[in-house]
């Protein structure tokens, strides 16, 4: 095995510092315990709130009879890394790993061309390996030649050479000027985006996973990769789940699209883009060609997920929906509150204020200027007795939520729109008649899910998993059939969300029935104890793990109610 050398100049440091150890060292040398499952996450659990995070969080504490541990990915050790959500007993660890370059300074930039012990004749040929496994992945989907290359030149177990290192040496940069032309970029920044991808591969794949039986990825990209590779190390199995389509999100983020439009595996090749954008779109697209082969299973949250997936190169054969799901129990209170409510507004009749409710972060994606837009137009066309709650973080990207507070000035807005911020959305949502969710991308929304458990009704864009949870027709096993629980309309059509709100709530007997039916479409569908048995059923089979840790079924049932 390849073992780094600490330059003179690095130890000196090191001992003028005391020995100060950095993060990501100190994060590779604790010990930690093997587990049944570890779920690998990008930036948000347990260090940040949201949808996935409280997915993750449900899959951990309803399945107590499996052990944990977190592999976390986030850019430096400067990231958050307050737990917000109070670890598990069951959760072992929390790995974390870095992915910048200034992380992994003490090795990844220590090496030079002198480490991979090569003549200039076999850097040569390992330089023909390199870009021959790029192009098998990029022109026929083979993997298995880039995975041999990981296994000499980064795995930490199984290296015996700094691949990274050859990016220094006269053979690579002749043979990038051959090798590469199809990007478009200079020699020069060829050189620095392929540097780039280096680091990022480095920080991914240059260091040993703790061990488990499942690596439970919950995304494409990094997350994706670092779970292969870590099954790969181990033989153990990679478990992926694609809350939303992250090659597709990535990619229309980074070329400022759209969030609802496709993206398919060929798009990088002929989209009219910048050279350096058409290099990164090639990253995402062709990592998630190389690391769905490595799933043993790949989960989505709804169907025509899929169909998506497929078109960025997802092996259907290996595709199942497992959706996200809510404890209805929760919201017995809530329930029985609004029913209370709606008493009260057939009783009130056209004197009922309606109250709406935006519940998401203050950010572009999320659509609220388009909202706001919207309530303009229903108070301008005769429906004063509106009143708009916004719940959801603000500080996450300023210059928009400085963008939604002058549009509310502007169209004289105050009296009609209040924005609170971050709250606690479950003890207010009794308040509310109606969710509007404007946003431009989704993958199956748990606030919808909160909404709908309390038997409230949404009007919602017409974006991810939302026609599954709102729109379509679903039928129960005993052949009953349960109709829409609101109105679906084009993400970015603010006539069409003020058209949709005004029929839901300009008809009492239509929001009545899809009060009823957003409440008994979570009963019948959407479950907790339901989609947890499924993730229990699926680690166990592909992780192959038969034991129940000494707990008897009862009590299995017992702590899976605790954990709820």
């Amino acid at each position: 095995m390849y073992v780094f050398k600490t330059p003179k100049a690095r130890r000196a440091a090191l001992e003028a510092s005391g020995g100060v150890v950095p993060p990501a060292q100190a994060a590779r040398q604790r010990q930690y315990e093997d587990v049944d499952v570890a779920i690998v996450m990008e930036s948000t659990y347990p260090y940040l709130k949201g949808g996935v995070s409280a997915v993750v969080h449900d899959i951990v504490t309803h399945n107590p009879d499996l052990t944990y541990g977190i592999i976390h990915i986030t850019w430096d050790a400067d990231s958050p890394q307050e737990d917000l959500y109070g670890m598990p007993d069951n959760v072992a660890w929390v790995r974390p790993v870095f992915l910048s370059l200034q992380e992994h300074r003490h090795d990844y930039m220590a090496a030079t061309p002198k480490d991979l012990s090569m003549t200039p004749a076999e850097r040569a040929v390992l330089v023909d390996r390199l870009f021959d496994a790029l192009h098998a992945l990029a022109e026929r989907r083979e993997v298995e030649p880039l995975w041999q290359l990981i296994d000499e030149g980064f795995n930490e177990r199984t290296r015996t050479f700094p691949l990274w290192a050859v990016l220094g040496t006269r053979e690579f940069m002749q043979a990038l000027a051959v090798r590469m032309p199809q990007l478009d970029l200079s020699l020069a920044d060829s050189f620095w985006t392929l540097r780039n991808f280096f680091s990022l591969a480095y920080a991914i794949l240059g260091e040993t996973m703790p061990k488990a039986r499942v690596y439970h990825a919950h995304t494409t990209g990094y997350a994706s990769l670092l779970g292969a590779a870590a099954a790969r190390d181990h033989d153990t199995s990679f478990l992926l789940t694609e809350h939303n389509l992250y090659v597709r999100d990535t990619v229309n983020t980074l070329l400022d699209r759209n969030m609802a439009l496709s993206i398919t595996s060929e798009d990088y090749r002929t989209f009219d883009v910048t050279p350096e954008q058409r290099a990164w779109m090639a990253w995402w697209i062709e990592m998630g060609h190389f690391c769905y082969p490595s799933a043993a299973l790949i989960t989505y949250l709804y169907p025509t997920a899929i169909t998506e997936a497929a078109r960025l190169g997802t092996d259907i054969d290996k595709a199942v929906v497992v959706p996200n799901a809510m404890v209805i129990e929760e919201f017995e209170d809530k329930y029985r509150a609004r029913l209370t409510a709606q008493e009260v507004l057939r009783e009130r009749g056209d004197d009922h204020t309606w109250k709406l409710v935006y519940i998401a972060r203050i950010v572009p994606i999320k659509g609220l200027l388009d909202l706001l837009s919207s309530m303009d137009l229903l108070r301008r066309h005769g429906f004063p007795n509106l009143h708009l709650d916004v719940l959801g973080p603000t500080e996450h990207v300023p210059e928009y939520y400085e963008a939604c507070l002058a549009k509310i000035e502007s169209l004289g807005l105050h009296d009609h729109v209040t924005i609170h911020g971050t709250v606690n959305v479950r003890d207010m949502l009794d308040q509310f008649d109606l969710l509007v969710l404007p946003s431009y991308n989704e993958g199956q929304p748990i606030v919808v899910l909160e909404a709908m458990a309390a038997g409230i009704p949404t009007v919602g864009t017409d974006v991810g998993g939302m026609r599954q949870l709102i729109g379509d027709e679903l039928h129960t096993r005993d052949g009953r059939t349960v109709g829409a629980c609101g109105e679906l309309v084009v993400a970015g059509d603010v006539q069409q969300m003020a058209d949709s709100v005004r029929a839901v709530i300009g008809d009492r007997k239509r929001y009545a029935d899809y009060a009823v039916n957003a409440r008994t479409r979570v009963q019948e569908f959407f479950q907790m104890h339901e989609i947890m048995s499924s993730y229990n059923e699926i680690y166990r089979t592909v992780g192959d793990i038969t034991d129940l840790r000494g707990l008897s079924t009862a009590d299995l049932e017992d702590l899976a109610s605790a954990g709820s």
